[in-house]
């Protein structure tokens, strides 16, 4: 029996509005709800609204057979439940019919894997809470944000109980081997580990309606083609992509929505395939062997590493600013800034400060809502500025004008090019006109010493 492992990442980040230096200090406010609610309704309404209904009518006419499994960002339930409360009912309904697995995840979609092992836990476990309340069942298979993963990121998933975790089947990683067989986690072997088959997922998340690619137009006919040809030994094809990639980054009129449709039916007319969630894959498969993974991967870019999210200094910078306030946060139970603490840490706010060029940083450059990296960068810094202010000023309640420190920066320069942007900073070094004190000048009259001279002869006479 061999399987196919449908898995879909639904997720949204809190965007952030555009925060400038003089809102340091004023302005808590750190979102754009006009871009949050927008987005969410539209994304709602041509991906995951007529999506939700394809699948469910699919499980309705294939019964048990087609299963499937989402993993849902709790930023992303947290805006469902704010503006679109609708796309909580329709994944409801479809976990309700015992088809649908939901997994586990950061709340936040954030890196905390990468640098804090109790923020990590913390994060995991809000999140599973969130899954339980809204949809009563409970996570027993993680998935790393943005499938990050490494042999110490999979301890600690097993450490908290899971039985199974999804990763990229990268080729650094993998050498000669298939990602088509279950494997499991190099320290603890019974954490069971599921490998994306890179090439079929992207065939359809990114290069379905690509007319320049060798292979379009993608049917479901050539598409079953290629899962026939795989070797009859190799027992699972996992089909990981973004959720978005129906109506969203696919849009209708390419006949993505038709071919998922047509899909399942092709499957089982002519191949011997089933459909499994992740969960059953591990419960029914023996793992062929370790995988080792000494370094973090993800599913990011041509490279398959971190450097979408931690690839240049302004990354570095961001993300080590960022995580060395958690001792701070820890003492903390405003609820506020509990949220903004969460909300902050999303990945996409270091992607979106991603310097790549060339074909992945066209992919890049069409989720960043900002007009360049630098800009992504500095607007992020002001913010995470205030929120810095907020922690500090619960520790003294009594500085009413918390002092920043900065580092020093160049003297500035006319002849220097003002990047887009830039204009959210003001350097430290130029004086606001507002403040420039004038000094009043005071003319003094010249005095001419022969007058002097003559006035007080006259004065001298008239004594006399």
């Amino acid at each position: 029996m061999r399987t196919i492992c449908f898995y879909f990442q639904v997720h949204q980040p809190f965007r952030l509005r555009r925060y400038r230096f003089f809102d340091i200090g004023n302005n808590h406010n750190y979102y754009d709800e006009f871009a949050n609610r927008s987005i969410m309704q539209k994304v709602a309404n041509k991906c995951y609204l007529p999506t939700n209904q394809l699948m469910y009518e699919l499980i309705k006419e294939y019964g048990s057979r087609f299963r499937i499994s989402y993993s849902i960002s709790g930023t992303a339930l947290d805006q469902f439940e704010m503006y679109t409360p609708e796309v909580i009912e329709s994944f409801r309904r479809l976990v309700s019919t015992g088809c649908v697995e939901l997994l586990s995840e950061t709340y936040s979609h954030s890196l905390s894997s990468l640098r804090n092992k109790e923020e990590f836990v913390n994060q995991v476990k809000l999140h599973s809470k969130k899954i339980e309340r809204i949809f009563g069942v409970k996570p027993t298979v993680f998935r790393n944000t943005e499938l990050i993963y490494s042999d110490g990121i999979g301890e600690m998933a097993n450490e908290m109980g899971y039985k199974a975790i999804l990763t990229e089947g990268a080729k650094q990683i993998l050498g000669w081997k298939s990602p088509n067989y279950l494997y499991c986690n190099a320290i603890n072997p019974k954490l069971k580990v599921l490998l994306k088959n890179s090439r079929l997922s992207d065939d359809i998340a990114f290069r379905f309606s690509n007319k320049a690619w060798n292979e379009w137009p993608l049917t479901t006919e050539k598409y079953v083609g290629w899962l026939n040809a795989i070797d009859a030994k190799q027992e699972i094809v996992n089909l990981f992509m973004d959720y978005e990639t129906f109506g969203e980054h696919q849009w209708t009129e390419t006949g993505i929505f038709e071919f998922m449709r047509y899909l399942p039916q092709k499957v089982f007319s002519n191949t011997n395939f089933v459909f499994m969630t992740p969960s059953e894959i591990a419960d029914h498969f023996d793992p062929v062997s370790a995988i080792h993974v000494p370094y973090p991967i993800s599913w990011a870019d041509e490279e398959r590493d971190l450097t979408a999210w931690l690839g240049n200094e302004l990354q570095d910078d961001a993300f080590n600013n960022l995580y060395s306030l958690t001792e701070k946060v820890k003492l903390m139970d405003d609820p506020d800034i509990l949220r903004d603490w969460q909300y902050l840490q999303t990945s996409d706010h270091f992607y979106y400060q991603c310097t790549k060029w060339f074909s992945d940083g066209d992919v890049h450059k069409y989720f960043n809502p900002f007009g360049s990296p630098y800009e992504a960068f500095i607007n992020y810094m002001n913010i995470l500025s205030d929120f810095e202010i907020r922690l500090n000023h619960v520790f003294n309640p009594k500085t009413e004008s918390p002092v920043i420190e900065r580092k020093k920066v160049p003297v500035f320069k006319p002849s220097t090019i003002i990047q887009p942007g830039s204009e959210l900073l003001m350097p430290e070094n130029i004086q606001d006109p507002n403040k420039i004190i004038r000094k009043k000048i005071v003319k003094k009259k010249k005095v001419n010493k022969n007058s002097t001279k003559k006035v007080e002869r006259k004065k001298n006479k008239e004594k006399k």
